[in-house]
């Protein structure tokens, strides 16, 4: 298994190197004192930094002050501390807003005493380049620094808020905002290799940070995706819980046994193991689930006298939780989270081609994951489906690839692997694909999940073929042995007639169709395509509009649906932007596309008002709630957000400050809230800042805004 642009950025790097790391903050500095020259360590382990040079004390982002450093003599330095001498596990977090994103903008430092080739002294640089956030170290004095670059960018003369993490022999990961911003594969190990000074807005050899930076922390631990994610909201770690699991969570376990191990809560005196096949039961703590209480940070597993004591089984899904215990807290057990693991199937999976791909390359080479513990393989294919599932006496294959010749175009294709761990043949699955030319092109898309419930099926029909045969149902198998006398089969599609309505559909209920290639001689039958309604009803997810200008009839610009306060004194409202791409394509999200709004209250209110078409009857599905994800600022100004129905019934975001939440946040309200509302004739969606109707004087801003739904 394997492993956004924002306005407001944290920056955040987590290495883990070794098991056994201690926990707990080494350093924090707010930059809060607002004058003088010493920043403090407010981190309880002292770690006072000294400023030098000519750095100047202005405004923070947290509340405070931060400092402002000028590229040239600027610095803050951290006398070395046996605390600061990290060989295991750290995590750095800061804001930073700099103009200079091109050139390399040392942030925090840790350096040795020597030269690195390249002149590049130091174990560790955290950095800002080439619109990247970079992370680099040594594994000794004598080797260069290994580089790790952010595929997300950041932005010049903001604030920012991001995160990289670093597991040894892993992947170093990149965050912005909480949010994934690139991966990429360790090419070093890291350690301290140095007894240096620790140095914020600068390096050793007279490298000096360009910019402002704030409230900046290390940890002697790594910080789960889940803590960083907290810090970018300003949320400080929770380390009361079990983490990284020796066996990392939704991982391939490839063995009968195992040692499962984890780093401790810092209270733990004692550690309560959940261990089973079953989510709900690990979960809850359900009979069977619990499999004892431990000393020890390990649980071994898969033998006699231990959980699974028959062995860990290929194909099965294992779960385990560990609760920390300490009886003299009261806040004691710390339930944990739920992980897993997968030991495979004797079988072979993970074919490639997937199943169900269309249009396979006629000369692609066939690779699969091979059985647990298979020794040969053997592969049948044709495109007969009886033929393949009954076929026997292959020839057996000692890699886990197939090269079957070139294949015919406009085909469906069937086909299976056996493996063979001795002396048991393990008979695999069907798996089936297209060529070229054949019936393809679903949509919804195979495997699609939220479509919406009034949706058309369309498809591309076979490039001979005289027509289509057509069958739908909520039964996959039924659908997939359906005949033209089942009650699946819709009927004869004719060329250019490749669609049909369904009707409205289930929330969140499962549909499975095939098309099947008719010719004069004979009917090829497609492939069983699969997808799941929306378990709500979409209001706007702003996917649907373009950068086609008037008059072109085919002209959907956001703010042509969405009006906003354009051309009027009493509105502070502007959606979208002025130039293509006029909706906001970076900070989303899900899909592509989302508003950006920008606000003015200035002795005005903003409102931007959409018309709807659908949906207006606001019961339908069972619906009871309003749900949209926005994301503010901290630099914005702090204004009331509110959501308005046919014009006057008003609902306010419980956060008098929301325009200053960061990352992305839903906001969910119950229906039953707009008072006065028929919600059966919903004809219009106010999205708004201030007090609706009642103008002051306010500030301004930038909103995001995504996924508009009704749910539940």
């Amino acid at each position: 298994m394997c492993k956004k642009l924002a306005y407001l950025i944290s920056f955040v790097v987590v290495l883990i190197v070794a098991d056994g790391a201690p926990a707990g903050l080494v350093g924090h500095w707010t930059f809060d004192e607002g004058s003088g020259t010493v920043a403090a360590g407010l981190s309880g382990k002292g770690n006072d930094g000294t400023v030098m040079g000519d750095a100047t004390w202005v405004a923070g982002l947290m509340g405070g002050s931060a400092l402002n450093f000028d590229d040239s003599d600027d610095i803050v330095v951290i006398d070395d501390d046996p605390s600061l001498d990290i060989e295991d596990a750290l995590t750095i977090s800061l804001w930073v807003n700099t103009s200079n994103v091109v050139a390399p903008n040392h942030m925090v430092t840790k350096q040795p005493s020597g030269t690195a080739p390249d002149n590049y002294p130091g174990n560790y640089e955290f950095r800002v380049k080439d619109n990247t956030i970079q992370f680099l170290h040594q594994t000794s004095e004598s080797t260069d620094y290994s580089l790790y670059i952010s595929t997300s960018l950041i932005t010049a003369g903001q604030w920012h808020h991001a995160a990289v993490s670093i597991v040894e022999g892993g992947f170093v990961e990149f965050y912005l905002d909480g949010v994934p911003a690139g991966s990429v594969a360790q090419s070093g190990t890291f350690g301290v290799l140095n007894d240096d000074s620790l140095r914020i807005g600068g390096r050793k050899d007279n490298h000096f940070f360009n910019g402002m930076l704030d409230d900046v922390y290390i940890y002697d631990r790594a910080l789960t995706p889940n803590q960083i994610e907290g810090l970018s909201k300003g949320i400080e770690p929770d380390f009361s819980k079990a983490e990284q699991p020796s066996v990392p969570d939704d991982a391939v376990y490839e063995n009968t046994w195992a040692n499962l191990a984890w780093t401790p809560g810092d209270s733990a005196v004692s550690h309560n193991v959940y261990f089973g096949t079953n989510f709900d039961d690990v979960n809850q703590g359900g009979e069977g689930a619990f499999a004892g209480n431990t000393l020890s940070t390990f649980q071994v597993i898969g033998f006699p006298g231990f959980p699974a004591a028959e062995g860990l089984q290929p194909g099965t899904t294992y779960y385990w939780r560990i609760d920390e215990v300490n009886e003299s807290d009261p806040n004691s057990p710390w339930k944990g989270d739920v992980w897993s693991f997968s030991v495979p199937p004797k079988t072979a999976y993970d074919p490639d081609p997937a199943d169900g791909a269309e249009f396979v390359d006629p000369n692609a080479i066939f690779t699969w994951t091979g059985g647990f513990a298979a020794k040969l393989h053997t592969v049948y294919m044709g495109t007969n489906f009886d033929y393949v599932n009954n076929a026997a006496g292959g020839i057996p294959l000692g890699s886990t690839s197939y090269s079957p010749g070139t294949l015919e175009s406009e085909k469906v294709y069937y086909w299976r692997v056996d493996e063979f761990d001795p002396p048991t043949t393990y008979k695999g699955d069907i798996w089936s694909f297209t060529t070229p030319d054949a019936v393809g092109n679903p949509q919804p898309a195979n495997g699609a999940v939220d479509a919406q419930i009034l949706t058309t099926l369309g498809w591309t029909p076979a490039d001979t073929a005289a027509s289509s045969d057509l069958y739908f149902g909520a039964d996959a198998d039924a659908v997939k042995n359906a005949t033209a006398a089942s009650p699946e089969y819709i009927g004869n599609k004719a060329l250019g007639s490749e669609s049909h309505d369904p009707g409205e559909l289930s929330l969140g209920a499962s549909y499975h169709w095939r098309v099947d290639a008719v010719y004069p001689d004979k009917t090829v039958k497609g492939l069983l395509w699969s997808f799941t309604a929306a378990d709500f009803i979409g209001v706007d997810d702003f996917e649907s509009y373009n950068d086609i200008d008037p008059p072109d009839p085919n002209s959907n610009r956001i703010f042509d649906k969405w009006i906003d306060g354009f051309g009027t004194t009493t509105n502070g409202a502007l959606v979208g932007n002025d130039l293509p791409p006029y909706a906001e394509q970076t900070v989303v999200h899900g899909g592509a596309q989302a508003l950006v709004y920008r606000y003015d209250n200035n002795l005005k209110t903003s409102e931007a008002t959409l018309t709807l078409v659908y949906p207006r009857d606001w019961t339908a599905e069972g619906v009871t709630k309003l749900a949209l994800w926005f994301r503010g600022a901290s630099a914005n100004a702090a204004e009331r957000m509110f959501v308005a129905l046919n014009g006057n019934a008003v609902v306010y975001h419980d956060d008098a400050s929301a325009t200053q939440m960061t990352g992305w946040n839903e906001w969910v309200m119950d229906l039953t809230a707009f008072a006065d509302v028929d919600l059966t004739n919903v004809n219009t969606l106010t999205v708004g800042f201030a007090t609706k109707n009642s103008p002051a004087a306010g500030g301004t801003g930038t909103m995001y805004f995504d996924a508009i739904r009704l749910i539940r």
